[in-house]
């Protein structure tokens, strides 16, 4: 009776091996199915058709947003939804002539290839050219519709608060 016990214990720790060990080689190759290097130029290109809208003042379609994205900015509250990120863009360059423009520094990919965390540099310059705003971002991307989209976003300026 001890010798049935003693095989079927290993018979189900064979199993259960087995199972695993596929399942870790499943993961690994869709892991190494996604090229992150694509991936980050992909994002980059996201970041410079924003800034392009940004610059040109035209604001009317923000591909960069997620419909019910969420953008974190210093001493204000939350602003959510597209619209809501879209008038506070509009409001803040209705009366300058400034340029944006975001440099992708390096970004973190789910197994699956569908989220996407990216994390960045910002660079604001007046009609001059000069810097007169830098900082730090940090992106939420989520794939909807094969394409990613900004879910969630947050900014903080390098300038010392006076």
């Amino acid at each position: 009776m001890k010798n049935k016990s003693s095989i079927t214990v290993l018979l189900v720790a064979g199993i259960l091996s087995v199972l695993f060990s596929c399942n870790t080689k499943k993961e690994e190759s869709v892991a190494a199915a996604i090229d992150k290097e694509q991936i980050k130029k992909e994002i980059q290109a996201k970041e410079d058709a924003f800034a392009k809208v940004y610059n040109e003042g035209s604001l009317t379609d923000i591909g960069y947003y997620a419909d019910d994205a969420v953008s974190f900015f210093p001493n204000r509250p939350p602003l959510i939804g597209k619209e809501a990120i879209r008038a506070y863009y509009i409001s803040s360059i209705a009366s300058n002539t400034n340029k944006i423009s975001f440099t992708s520094k390096d970004i973190l990919i789910s197994n699956d290839g569908n989220l996407v965390v990216e994390t960045g540099y910002y660079k604001v310059v007046d009609s001059t050219n000069t810097v007169f705003n830098s900082g730090s971002f940090i992106s939420i991307f989520e794939k909807r519709d094969g394409k990613y989209v900004c879910v969630k976003d947050m900014s903080t300026s390098d300038i010392p608060v006076e």
